[in-house]
């Protein structure tokens, strides 16, 4: 799969600098825990959009007082444009941000959710937001070459992910055993920076997240394709239709404007 070449901005020194030094800390501080960590529950009442949402630097970030991030400021355009205060809640991990979303706390999450059916029949998808595939991460040099090589060996994945689902596919595919660890307490970043340390041999992760980091961390290698492209989405419960009904007809306004272009060209995303 051709990629197109990451353009430096230069915002993004700052930004990944602050991003792996926050990420490290987690670690750190989450590895010391003997409780997992809880977050923050409870609808917000009112016209207030509850939204869980992936920190990563795609996603949702903060440096100091700034806040940004692809979804975090389209989310803000539409919370602008639409008069819906949106409040936001860094995930901690996926599998509360799912409990979270079923038992309707939020409303909204926003996360790396590959769309599968099984996931169709669970939750409430919006309009595709952007395009993104599955990679393996690995440390330099690769031992992996192809999805062949996987026969026999073990991958790290976040747990909850449909990202599961794939994998077993794969195992179909090749026929052979792909062996599956899940783990309940890191996001796709936490699992690339235990690669890049040695902690673990390999890790699935979404492209758009292992690229943007792997940039600042020569001894990873993403160059397996796990799966082909896939459309990413916000996810919403069946009972928020009107919520996606609403939030649906806006993208399709908004992507026709001058404020989605810049915030497409700010992160470098592809859409179709």
């Amino acid at each position: 799969m051709l990629r197109r070449p990451r353009k430096q901005k230069r915002w993004q020194p700052i930004l990944y600098i602050a991003l792996l030094a926050a990420v490290v800390a987690a670690m750190y501080f989450l590895s010391r825990l003997d409780q997992p960590v809880e977050m923050e529950r409870g609808h917000s009442k009112g016209d207030t959009i509850d939204v869980a949402i992936e920190y990563s630097p795609l996603t949702y970030y903060t440096y100091g007082n700034d806040i940004g991030g692809f979804d975090h400021d389209l989310l803000m355009l539409f919370s602008r444009q639409q008069r819906r205060p949106v409040k936001f809640h860094p995930i901690v991990t996926l599998e509360q941000a799912l409990a979270g979303l079923r038992d309707s706390s939020f409303d909204i999450l926003v996360v790396q959710f590959p769309i599968t059916a099984q996931a169709k029949r669970e939750y409430l998808f919006t309009r595709p937001i952007y395009l993104d595939h599955q990679v393996l991460v690995q440390r330099k040099p690769a031992p992996v070459k192809s999805q062949l090589d996987l026969a026999g060996d073990t991958v790290w994945i976040v747990k909850g992910s449909p990202m599961k689902a794939r994998i077993e596919g794969l195992c179909r595919e090749i026929g052979d055993t792909i062996h599956i660890v899940e783990d309940p307490t890191s996001g796709a970043e936490q699992l690339l920076l235990r690669v890049a340390a040695g902690e673990i041999k390999q890790a699935v992760v979404n492209a758009n997240v292992a690229e943007t980091l792997a940039d600042k961390l020569p001894k990873l290698d993403t160059s397996v394709d796990i799966s082909l492209s896939q459309f990413q989405s916000w996810m919403l419960r069946h009972d928020e239709k009107p919520l996606a009904d609403s939030i649906n007809a806006w993208l399709d306004q908004a992507k026709a404007t001058r404020e989605y272009e810049q915030l497409k060209l700010r992160y470098d995303i592809t859409t179709e």
